[in-house]
């Protein structure tokens, strides 16, 4: 791949190429947008673009040679000046051995793998460059850490932290950086990259919308479905349930949840061993919340704004059901409790009590009667 490859992010790309181009790269970036939109892909071919030693530029348009010594070791992921810090890094810390990846991304790793590491010179390529994954579970202190860096790294040096959310970084993290923004991709664009992975076109069209816009999300959801992980089927009956939904259901529904994300995440584990199973876990589990928050958002919009496509579009009676039960504002009372629910399994809160709560958030006296 290549920058000129990166799709839907014309923006971004374009500001890094006007920094390219003066020769005025800064030494800190902020990639900020949703997960799976392409952050990570523009920041590695940044990055090889920086390193490489016969950039090319055509019609104004700045890449990487791809055929120089530097360039093949990047391909070849065994380039000595570019650096990719995440959390379970942990485990090759000087302390980490036996240590669990954590929620937040380690003080440890980024001490040891990001500044320890600023001060040695480059020794293939003019540039060293930094990539650290998942910024927003930088904690305080590790955020505390790196300002020394950011404020006054080496000339050779440039550091980009991607992030999802940019609210949980610190003021003096972010005046330290350029932002660059990276906004969702094209709901045609990720149905036709789901098509050329086999994926059926009513399921593509289905995790396309699901995923808002993340061309990344939406992939790894039809690896899943491809990985016989049942995903898609999966949501079909969930959302039947809660369309069916009463209180004393709660409880059984609650296991039924468990137990569909425990075999989406086993399955889920084996396509990405580099992931920590307990991350894993978490995003199964986030995955089940938001088919509930898209079939309660399907149910809003019915009454407010129906000609909008639906996420559900595949299951309008239970939608319609759902509707008859939550007119729009306690329809966006209970996505707004959904979306504390998503925040608790980010917080490590058991997951059978994630469930547990999800579901009694969704009963109430008031709500349960129909509209009619």
């Amino acid at each position: 791949m290549s920058l000129k490859e990166i799709f839907c992010q014309d923006k971004a790309v374009s500001l890094l190429q006007r920094a390219f181009a003066s020769g005025k790269v800064p030494h800190a970036y902020i990639f900020a947008g949703l997960e799976g939109v392409g952050k990570f892909k523009t920041a590695s071919e940044w990055a090889k673009l920086l390193l490489c030693k016969e950039p090319t530029v055509e019609n104004n348009f700045a890449d990487a040679c791809d055929s120089c010594q530097s360039c093949r070791a990047f391909d070849a992921g065994s380039h000595p000046d570019f650096n990719h810090i995440y959390k379970e890094l942990i485990e090759f810390t000087r302390e980490g051995k036996g240590r669990k990846t954590p929620v937040d991304l380690p003080i440890d790793v980024i001490r040891e793998f990001l500044i320890e590491k600023v001060p040695t010179k480059p020794t293939l390529s003019p540039r060293k460059v930094f990539v650290v994954s998942e910024a927003e579970k930088l904690n305080a202190s590790s955020q505390n850490c790196l300002l020394k860096v950011l404020e006054e790294p080496p000339q050779y040096c440039c550091i980009i932290l991607l992030c999802t959310r940019l609210e949980r970084l610190l003021p003096t993290t972010k005046s330290r950086c350029q932002i660059i923004r990276f906004g969702p991709i094209d709901e045609d664009r990720i149905i036709q990259q789901l098509k050329e992975m086999s994926t059926e076109q009513k399921k593509a069209q289905y995790f396309a919308r699901l995923s808002q816009g993340s061309l990344g999300t939406a992939c790894r959801w039809a690896e899943l479905e491809l990985a016989d992980a049942n995903l898609y089927q999966t949501k079909r009956k969930l959302v039947s349930s809660i369309a069916e939904y009463k209180l004393a259901d709660a409880l059984e529904l609650a296991q039924q949840f468990l137990d569909e994300s425990k075999k989406i995440a086993g399955v889920w584990a084996d396509l990405d061993k580099a992931t920590s199973k307990t991350d894993i876990n978490r995003r199964a589990q986030k995955t089940l919340i938001r088919i509930v928050i898209s079939a309660l958002h399907d149910a809003m919009g019915s009454d407010v704004t129906p000609e909008k496509a639906a996420i559900n579009f595949d299951q309008k009676e239970q939608i319609e059901k759902l509707a008859g039960r939550f007119d729009p504002e306690r329809a966006a009372e209970k996505i707004a409790d959904s979306y504390e629910t998503l925040r608790a399994v980010e917080a490590g809160v058991n997951e059978k009590l994630i469930f547990e709560q999800l579901l009694l958030n969704l009963t109430d006296s008031d709500i349960i009667a129909s509209k009619s």
